[in-house]
């Protein structure tokens, strides 16, 4: 902010002459800001990464944002329904985003602060023109008039997110990453910022880092331009995020390569199965040494940098949650399951039938030939008309296929029916709440049981003290799951996000060539 006081000063002391003072001042702005961004001898452009600490009313103000923006996509109104001259980004929330940098735009170059992030393919910031929305004033704002390589577009764009709405339209301009320029890079500028995000965001933009295949507009990311102009040694940029809270650097992104001192051993490689996100198919997730059976038989997950937390299918996520001894909600609807067709379910499983289809000849869910579906809703029906007996029939619907991959995974392991079926109810107290942090209590680390992701048949280990997040709240420590609950239907899921807690233990290279990951542990 007190470098956007400084340009208004210039502005406003200067009569004709203003512009050309004007750029003098952000000159000198851009040369105190990117000192911390350099490009280093052995052809790697490396970015220092700036990391804040996790606030416990952020937090919850991030999974405020995430629950509205599931209710506005299970009501079909996310995405705007005609509108031919504009493109679509689905913006996800970035209230729990931790790790940022400083990027310029224009001749010369207007600093932002940015997101790095895999999980979005856009450049935007805010512009100059955004005189209507109130988060735009608190931050720094992109001005063509001031750039003498700006090239107009001008096609619209919105990005709707939960229940707030972000439009504007798309510029060209040069975009410098350290010592880099990017010539000519499309990118968006913002004109209105209506989400709650942005008003609490302690950034400027974003900058996407996913596929072109998600790109609004179908214009490249800035990794691609990089590479079509020749700018990068190797088609790869790779992530080292610094999890030690006392230490002033954040961590480094790289493009060209990676540097060894931030990790040991070689890289473990998987191909992106999905361009798009960095998508590719994990294996089995294991707690504490035993499998939840859940991905046993592939899972996809994508690598998302934009994202602080863990977020998995519920089904899992209340396991964790029962394994370390995480606060959740009880579902009645859930409970009532495991009384009344528990042993039901057992005996089915037992004689071989097929888990998707479990349900279905108990008579909760319609089994489609590839997943079940509320037995309460016979066709595809709008949400706003369905009346309460469906709803509480879908209710039961997803009980029933959570009951059956925890009694599936209790009889791999040869329990005793009694054992099962309590073990089941307790699972049914421990579902995440999409409301809720989950709150673990700090003073049981010790005791709380490793997990692990099956990534290219290599189990990668997340401990208790890299998977809970110490967090401060009127100066007391609270210790809070780094698990987090968000459920995407078939085709496309059931779907895991790994974010910065996972990538803070594993260095990890994205190879735009090989379309492959590669994961290596951290130091």
């Amino acid at each position: 902010m007190a470098s956007t006081q400084s340009l208004h000063k210039c502005q406003d002391s200067f009569g004709k002459m203003r512009q050309k003072r004007l750029l003098i001042c952000i000159w000198l702005w851009t040369s105190l800001n990117f000192s911390f961004i350099n490009a280093s001898s052995n052809g790697l452009l490396r970015v220092g990464l700036r990391k804040k600490q996790f606030d416990i009313e952020r937090l919850r103000a991030a999974k405020f944002v995430r629950k509205e923006y599931l209710y506005l996509q299970n009501q079909g109104l996310v995405f705007p329904k005609d509108d031919s001259k504009a493109d679509v980004v689905s913006l996800k929330n970035y209230l729990d985003a931790q790790y940022y940098g400083v990027i310029g735009v224009g001749t010369p170059p207007q600093n932002f602060t940015v997101i790095f992030d895999t999980g979005s393919s856009n450049l935007w910031v805010p512009s100059s023109k955004c005189y209507f929305s109130i988060p735009c004033y608190f931050h720094s704002r992109y001005h063509s008039k001031l750039s003498s390589s700006y090239i107009k577009n001008g096609k619209s764009c919105k990005i709707t997110y939960g229940s707030g709405s972000i439009s504007g339209f798309f510029s060209q301009d040069h975009v410098q990453v350290g010592d880099l320029v990017v010539k000519e890079q499309v990118f968006i500028e913002v004109i209105r910022e209506g989400s709650l995000t942005f008003l609490l965001a302690k950034f400027d933009g974003i900058l996407g880092l996913g596929f072109q295949e998600i790109s609004a507009g179908g214009y490249p990311p800035v990794w691609k331009t990089m590479a079509e102009q020749g700018l990068l040694k190797k088609k790869v940029f790779s992530f080292w995020l610094n999890r030690n809270p006392n230490d002033t650097t954040g961590g480094e992104l790289i493009f060209g390569g990676f540097d060894r001192k931030h990790f040991t051993g070689d890289h473990e490689y998987v191909p992106v199965s999905r361009k798009g996100y960095w998508q590719f198919e994990m294996g089995d997730f294991i707690i504490g040494g035993k499998s939840t059976g859940y991905c046993a038989e592939r899972c996809a997950a994508i690598v998302d940098s934009g994202t602080s937390l863990l977020a998995g299918p519920t089904t899992v996520i209340a396991q964790i949650n029962h394994a370390i001894g995480a606060e959740g909600i009880v579902s009645i609807e859930c409970k009532e399951i495991v009384e009344q067709y528990g042993k039901m379910i057992l005996e089915l499983l037992n004689a071989q039938t097929q888990p998707e289809k479990v349900c279905s000849q108990i008579g909760l869910c319609v089994f489609d030939g590839t997943s079940s579906t509320s037995a309460g809703i016979k066709s595809v029906v709008d949400e706003q008309n369905m009346d309460s007996s469906s709803r509480n029939a879908d209710l039961f619907c997803t009980a029933c296929e959570m009951a059956v991959v925890w009694i599936k995974n209790q009889l791999r392991q040869n329990q005793t029916e009694e054992l099962i079926l309590n073990y089941a109810n307790e699972l049914c107290g421990r579902l995440p709440s999409p409301m809720g942090e989950s709150a673990v209590d700090c003073q049981q680390l010790a005791s709380m049981p490793n997990v692990s992701f099956t990534i290219a048949g290599k189990s990668f280990i997340l401990t208790p003290e890299q998977y809970v997040l110490k967090v401060e709240q009127a100066d007391t420590s609270i210790c809070i799951s780094g698990f987090t609950a968000f459920d995407i239907p078939p085709p496309r899921g059931p779907l895991w996000i790994l974010g910065d807690v996972f990538m803070g233990a594993y260095h990890t290279v994205f190879d735009f060539k090989d379309k492959k990951i590669g994961f290596a542990k951290s130091v």
